[in-house]
């Protein structure tokens, strides 16, 4: 098994590239480490995919994955994990903007300090503080206050794995955001933090947009209701539906006696519409978590656990 193995998801970074593999190159160079770079094409419609065959043969040590299309940053991610080889797997985006002099520590708190991830912290960021700075610090509060994780820049590429974590996850759609999440609910709970330096991009121009607020909200909520309640969701459709159908027993009751002492003609009120609305909503939702139950009982996945350990 090798000492470091880097994963650069790259899209359209024919420029950085090069620059960053001297760079990285270097570092690795000074420490002695047995590493290997994995480069993670993702739909580049410049020369990346040139830059990457070309880093390859001047050094075995870079291996090249290339998409058919743009997937995104989780696809680029998920892929470079399953290829990873190393014993500390360091995530890092190809813009220059995160420093690979900040390898040896982040690697040296997984080995030292039995950290099972560590994440960068942009502590000074050179980003736009409008489009950026701004809604990064109340997204990364909301994320703490939702998953319980103290950790103030969840979306910093620059992050550092122990080997078992990046073989026992996955991440799919927009959830890279979220990695420290998602390894926290596979019970991997030694998570920690480092400052780390920011760059100013050199060339190039950012490929994330104010969209990426939006859809990041939405996949914090998945991640939070699949880690919840995945496996049994009639826990949670069972326990809104009961709400539900109390709530409109109870309106129909007062509704129904209402009506014997004449106060109310039953089809003019609306509280027997309100009544019906939760009474057929309760059913519904009791309805959606059986078939949910049905679908997990039939999953391939049900009693697949993550195992720590064996002897």
């Amino acid at each position: 098994m090798k000492d470091i193995s880097i994963v650069v998801p790259s899209y359209n970074e024919a420029e950085s590239l090069p620059h960053l593999a001297e760079w990285i190159d270097r570092v690795m160079r000074e420490q002695g480490y047995d590493y290997e770079v994995i480069v993670v094409d993702d739909g580049s419609s410049d020369g990346t995919w040139q830059v990457v065959e070309q880093l390859h043969q001047a050094n075995a040590a870079y291996r090249g994955i290339k998409f058919r299309r743009n997937y995104g940053k989780s696809a680029a991610l998920n892929t470079g994990f399953a290829a990873a080889e190393g014993e500390v797997v360091i995530t890092m985006d190809a813009d220059l903007q995160d420093s690979p002099d900040e390898v040896p520590e982040l690697r040296r708190m997984i080995k030292e300090e039995g950290y099972d991830l560590v994440s960068g912290w942009k502590k000074k960021r050179y980003d736009s503080k409008l489009a950026k700075n701004i809604p990064s610090k109340f997204f990364n509060w909301t994320t703490r206050k939702l998953s319980g994780i103290r950790l103030h820049d969840f979306n910093c590429g620059l992050k550092a794995y122990r080997h078992e974590v990046v073989k026992s996850i996955e991440v799919y759609g927009e959830m890279h955001r979220y990695i420290p999440v998602i390894a926290k609910w596979a019970g991997f709970g030694r998570i920690g933090e480092k400052v780390v330096q920011h760059r100013k991009r050199e060339y190039g121009v950012t490929k994330f947009g104010m969209n990426r607020f939006i859809n990041g909200y939405l996949d914090l909520m998945s991640i939070m209701f699949i880690s919840k309640f995945g496996k049994q969701p009639m826990h949670f459709f069972g326990a809104v539906g009961s709400l539900a159908l109390v709530l409109g027993m109870v309106a129909l009751v007062v509704v129904l006696i209402l009506r014997m002492i004449g106060r109310i003609a039953l089809t003019n009120s609306v509280w027997f519409y309100l009544s019906m609305f939760f009474i057929l909503s309760g059913l519904m939702l009791f309805l959606a978590g059986f078939i949910g139950e049905l679908v997990c009982r039939n999953s391939t996945t049900r009693n697949q656990y993550l195992i720590a350990q064996e002897l």
